[in-house]
């Protein structure tokens, strides 16, 4: 097992994320939205850190089948909270397409989102789609395309509960 990204790493740069998304939001309520259920550990010690007034709701989406992304996005879940005039943190594990987060950000402008800007832990060094995403509003690493598990991101649904992220073989 090849650790990328150890917990100390990842959490120094959580923190410094943190502030940064803090300093962009300072005086406005934020409302954020973690996709399921890769970005759900990363969610939890990014808002932690957040020093701005904040809700919190998930999204269960998809677009991966096995190790590959299929193409086709699936909203799986719907909003417990209407994003309807909201600023909204659309908060995502891995930045790969892009195709997800631009699918998902155009859901949430078309149901009156405010503004939607993008968090991610990751974002993989691999070409996007045509319409795509192309990078996010904040990012915690940049990585090559190399497919990789733990805190949160799973390989085919294993190795979430890993403190470090790792290369998987």
């Amino acid at each position: 097992m090849k650790i990328l990204l150890s917990k100390d790493v990842i959490a120094a740069r959580v923190r410094e994320l943190a502030a940064e998304v803090s300093a962009h939001y300072r005086g406005k309520q934020l409302h954020c939205i973690a996709l399921m259920n890769g970005a759900l550990t990363f969610t939890a010690d990014l808002i932690r850190h957040l020093d701005v007034e904040l809700s919190l709701d998930t999204l269960n989406v998809s677009s991966y089948c096995g190790h590959a992304s299929s193409g086709e996005l699936s909203i799986r879940s719907a909003l417990k909270i209407p994003v309807a005039g909201r600023e909204v943190l659309l908060i995502d594990d891995i930045l790969d397409t892009g195709l997800t987060l631009q699918k998902v950000s155009e859901h949430l402008r078309q149901e009156g989102a405010t503004h939607v800007k993008t968090c991610i832990l990751l974002d993989k060094d691999v070409p996007r789609k045509p319409g795509a995403l192309a990078h996010a509003d904040f990012t915690g690493f940049h990585i090559g395309n190399e497919y990789v598990a733990g805190y949160g991101i799973d390989d085919n649904e294993f190795s979430r509960n890993l403190p470090d992220i790792i290369v998987c073989e």
